[in-house]
């Protein structure tokens, strides 16, 4: 498998016991990354008694294989809000996430962040009409930034808009950190202890290592809810998959970029250690469709020497991210019927500032605090026509794999969650289920859910 530059360059890890025996407590937490984590150390730190169980290593997942952009401008995304949402609810989207980048800035440890702006750019005439109406979406909820067209990118650009003062983190070591204060708060921490059932009446999770996790109340923070039918989530979530590279430079951006047009690129530099790499990411498609990742690697290593005369890549990755169909994630009550049950997912690839702000509302939630961003990142939340929309696309998708897989994929192992055949993934060497998202290492073992099972091979 690739590998990717911030799980190469973490903290010694630190070592987290497999769950064992019985366990009692009044959060389980399931899910390792930095959603999981989050939630931890804001329910620990509020006096309750947390346990968060994670299948693998923490943050070995999304968190490890981001870009590290811990930033409230998430791509073209206000002036959608305005339209769906109004002022109002744009305005809490802005102000959960910059919340979250002001909390991460207090919380980081030298060397785990730094202060920059974030800029759109565009490149094409549609692109900057897009930027104009961004502007336009910042101005009216009051978003401090700059509509131009300077950067300091070493290459034309038609226009730019920045949005000031956000971070850039080394995600796993910020995360090792955010780990460490949910423990020094009471949260206690297992890993390699995947999920085996889970009966929400008895509300108990009962673990493959044996252990049960008797709760009061349950948090699924494993990216692609494990009970996603519940409350029809499965068919409200689209599962990307995007590429990363990154090469050793010289030079070293003061802030961070991603571009409007197609095919889009992110673009940061990475100060790790006094050794700094130029980091460019894009080439985003739905999770399972390609077999030939090689060429998405490519393309990022072609525009990588054409654009930064930079050869040599160090590390290249991938990640996969579910994205809601309004663009907010959902994360609370994972439905009415289940109100002790609770979801954090759909963060449409700018998952560091949802997750942190998740973990506010999620504390919020469970200790009956107020906040205005838990109406709007509510599970449950109206929006009828495009959730239908998108569920009946992703329920044709799954009939379609269904029907495709077992007449031209008979070979290919079957996927452990919902039965799709997968497609093997050459670039990252995996087997991907092209349904809802599942991951697996070539041996078959669970790499990214829903699936919990591993693979018969």
């Amino acid at each position: 498998m690739t590998q990717s530059l911030w799980l190469d360059t973490g903290y010694p890890r630190d070592s987290f016991p497999q769950a064992q025996g019985r366990i009692k407590c009044d959060v389980c937490i399931v899910g390792g990354g930095i959603s999981g984590l989050a939630a931890a150390e804001q329910l620990a730190a509020a006096g309750k008694d947390v346990v968060l169980v994670e299948r693998d290593r923490i943050l070995a997942g999304t968190t490890g294989n981001s870009t590290g952009k811990l930033t409230a401008q998430h791509g073209y995304v206000y002036a959608d809000l305005l339209k769906k949402f109004g002022k109002d609810g744009a305005r809490t989207y802005f102000e959960a996430n910059e919340e979250a980048v002001r909390r991460g800035g207090e919380m980081a440890g030298e060397g785990e962040a730094r202060s920059a702006d974030s800029y759109l750019f565009s490149q094409t005439r549609h692109g900057t009409e897009k930027l104009r109406r961004e502007w336009d979406a910042y101005r009216e909820i009051g978003i401090q930034g700059t509509f131009g067209k300077e950067t300091e990118l070493p290459f034309p650009v038609q226009a730019s808009l920045s949005m000031y003062d956000e971070l850039q983190i080394h995600p796993l070591r910020f995360g090792q950190r955010l780990a460490r204060t949910a423990a020094d708060h009471g949260a206690r921490i297992y890993e390699m202890s995947p999920v085996r059932t889970m009966d929400f009446k008895k509300k108990v999770v009962f673990l493959a290592t044996g252990a049960d996790v008797e709760f009061k109340e349950l948090i699924l923070a494993t990216h692609y809810p494990i009970e996603g039918l519940r409350g029809m989530n499965i068919l409200k979530l689209a599962v990307s998959r995007s590429y990363i590279s990154a090469a050793p430079t010289d030079r070293e951006l003061k802030d961070q970029y991603i571009s409007v047009d197609s095919p889009q690129r992110s673009v940061r530099t990475a100060n790790i250690d006094g050794k700094i790499y130029m980091m460019l990411a894009g080439s985003s498609h739905t999770a399972g469709m390609k077999k030939e990742t090689d060429e998405e690697y490519g393309r990022l290593s072609e525009d990588m020497e054409t654009l930064f005369h930079l050869k040599g890549i160090t590390h290249s990755w991938s990640a996969q991210d579910p994205q809601t169909p309004d663009m907010v994630p959902y994360v609370g009550r994972i439905s009415d019927n289940l109100p002790h049950v609770y979801i954090a997912t759909g963060y449409r690839k700018w998952g560091l500032s949802n997750s942190l702000a998740a973990g506010r509302i999620l504390r919020d939630l469970i200790t009956g605090r107020n906040n205005p961003a838990i109406e709007l990142y509510d599970p449950g939340r109206s929006g009828f026509g495009s959730l239908l929309l998108q569920g009946l696309k992703l329920g044709g998708l799954v009939a379609g794999e269904l029907a495709t897989g077992y007449t031209v994929r008979l070979d290919s192992p079957t996927c452990t969650h919902m039965g799709c055949k997968t497609r093997w993934n050459e670039g990252d060497r995996t087997w991907d289920c092209p349904c809802h998202g599942s991951r697996f290492r070539e041996d078959g073992s669970v790499l990214e859910g829903p699936a919990t099972q591993p693979l018969d091979l």
